[in-house]
This record gives C-alpha cells, sequence and structure tokens, in this order.
C-alpha cells in the first residue's frame, strides 16, 4: 500500500469511527401500546414494561389504547412513520389487526404480541407472542371447581360467569378452557353469562343484575379477572348474602386484592396470570432487532392460589 492510500485509508477510518460510536451508542426504539388501564394487573403490566424498558436502556415510546381497537391502530401507525425498531403492543380485541400489521412488515418493522393472542390470516405478520395459556388458565379454573363439586357429588351447582372485554383472547379462552373442564360434570351448569369489561364497576353492576334474577340460586361466581370479582364482592355483600360461602368465588389473575379478599373469607380462589412480562419482551427485542431466532410463542410459567393459602403468600406478590 502507498503512503498516500495509506493515509486516505487511516482518515476514512477516523471519519467514520464517530459514526460507528454513534450507531453503537443509540438506544433500540420501541413503540409499545397497552390496552388501557383497566385493573390491577393491566397497571402492573405497564409498570413492568416501563421499568424493565429503563432498565435495559430501550427508549420506550408509549401508548394508551384506553381499551379501543381504533386507538391502538393509530398508535401503531405512528410507530411506523416514526420508524421505530419495533413494535410491541397487547391487543385489545384478536381480530381486525391484518391491514395494520401488513403496514409494519411493509416497513420491515417487527412486531411482538404481549399478553394477548390475535386472529391474523398471515401469521408472519407478527414475530413471536409472550404472555399466558388463557386456555389453561379456564381449565386451572374448572379443575378446581370440579374437586370441589367432588366432595358433595349429589349436589347441583348453578354457576353465574362475568366474562372479560368481548371478542378480547382471555375471555374468549377462558371461558373456552372452563367450559372444556367442568363438562366432565353434567351437575355443573352455567345459567347465565354475560361481559363484566374486566372492570370492578362494570363487575358489580353485571352481578346485581345477575342476583336480582331470582329465577334460581346462584352456587358459584367464575370471573375471568380478579377486578370483576372484587367488584361482585361488593353486589353480593349489598344483597344481603355472604361471599365465599353463599356464593363460591373463582377468578383468575392472582393481584394482591385477590389475595386480601381471601383473606377476608371473601374469595376462593385465584388462577394466577402473571403480568410482569417486561424484563421478557426487553430480551425478546434485542433478540429480534439483532436477527436472532425466537419462539413464536413464550408461556409464562403459573401456579394456582386457593385460599388456604393467601396468608403464606400474600407477603410474596410483587403485583
Amino acid at each position: 500500500m502507498t503512503t498516500t492510500l495509506l493515509r486516505r485509508t487511516l482518515l476514512a477510518a477516523a471519519l467514520l469511527a464517530p459514526l460507528v460510536s454513534m450507531a453503537a451508542d443509540k438506544p433500540l426504539v420501541m413503540g409499545f401500546s397497552q390496552v388501557g388501564a383497566e385493573s390491577e394487573w393491566r397497571s402492573a403490566n405497564t409498570a413492568s414494561v416501563k421499568d424493565a424498558a429503563k432498565q435495559a436502556g430501550i427508549s420506550l415510546k408509549f401508548a394508551d389504547a384506553q381499551q379501543k381497537q381504533e386507538n391502538q391502530v393509530k398508535a401503531i401507525r405512528s410507530f411506523i412513520a416514526q420508524k421505530v425498531d419495533v413494535i410491541a403492543f397487547s391487543p385489545v380485541v384478536e381480530s381486525g389487526w391484518d391491514t395494520v400489521l401488513k403496514e409494519a412488515k411493509a416497513a420491515r418493522i417487527p412486531v411482538i404480541l404481549t399478553d394477548r393472542a390475535v386472529n391474523v390470516s398471515d401469521p408472519s405478520l407478527y414475530v413471536s407472542f409472550i404472555g399466558s395459556d388463557f386456555v389453561e388458565e379456564g381449565r386451572k379454573a374448572g379443575r378446581w371447581l370440579l374437586e370441589r363439586a367432588a366432595k358433595t357429588p349429589s349436589a347441583s351447582l348453578n354457576i353465574v360467569e362475568l366474562q372479560g372485554t368481548v371478542g378480547s383472547a382471555p375471555a374468549i379462552d377462558r371461558k373456552k378452557g372452563f367450559e372444556e373442564v367442568i363438562k366432565a360434570n353434567p351437575k355443573l351448569q352455567i345459567i347465565r353469562s354475560q361481559s363484566g369489561e374486566f372492570t370492578r364497576a362494570k363487575g358489580k353492576e353485571v352481578m346485581e343484575a345477575f342476583l336480582k334474577a331470582k329465577d334460581k340460586k346462584i352456587d358459584v361466581l367464575y370471573a375471568h379477572n380478579d377486578d370483576m370479582a372484587i367488584g361482585a364482592i361488593q353486589a353480593i355483600e349489598e344483597a344481603g348474602l355472604k361471599p365465599g360461602k353463599d356464593i363460591v368465588i373463582v377468578s383468575i389473575d392472582g393481584v394482591k386484592g385477590a389475595f386480601q379478599a381471601m383473606l377476608a373469607g371473601k374469595l376462593n380462589v385465584t388462577i394466577e396470570c402473571n403480568p410482569l412480562l417486561g424484563p421478557q419482551l426487553m430480551q425478546l427485542a434485542r433478540d429480534v432487532v439483532a436477527g436472532k431466532p425466537v419462539e413464536k410463542r413464550i408461556t409464562v410459567i403459573e401456579g394456582v392460589f386457593p385460599a388456604e393459602v393467601a396468608a403464606k403468600e400474600l407477603p410474596n406478590r410483587k403485583y
């Protein structure tokens, strides 16, 4: 190499070095669209995502959809326009995502689903899902009730069901899993089922309506989340009944409020649904952007907590 060429090469390297350093120092940018703030679980999930992004040095653009799909679609399009590195979102409902996810794919921005799945024509529109197995959560609730019913095999149990948001993955799947299991005992019958929209206020309102229809005695309440169960507990007490005794209550999420209700004897069991997905999501995002192979579905491990273990477990709850 000539002296002149060597000098030019060194000069080019010197000029390029700051640019390489800047690129290396540039934080990964994630656009994240959250369902809303409808429950204790959702608030804990949001906090986990925000805290984990900060810890990982990831720049987070956060959007609250306020439980409206149209808000999430707008947020995703905004993230595409901003040319973020990766998009993550917890979909309000399962269907209606093909168009906007095709736009993200065309822009070469990978999409990660968190907590809730989608029903799309092309599975390649998202790279991975991280969250719970909602069908299995429903099964766990059903198994617990089957075991309880087996202790008094002659009894018939009338069940009322508080469903989550209509069309959402947890509402569809938790109902499916529960019904799949309880059909093993024909004496377990769901006599009423209605959406409580995953909120305490709506859970209370719907439970009040269930209680006013006095054509059949209510033996069991199955709530798709703890917040609706806690709202229903208020309605049951205001009706002069004892929640947890006059009406057995089975719910899902495993938030602190549920454990406190179990300690008070007002709730019988909660099925865990872990909202602390932030750290796993940030690592997954880094792997995806780096082009590393990732699992299409990443499911978290969760437990079942009956009232008998509430006192022991409450101090361990982080949400």
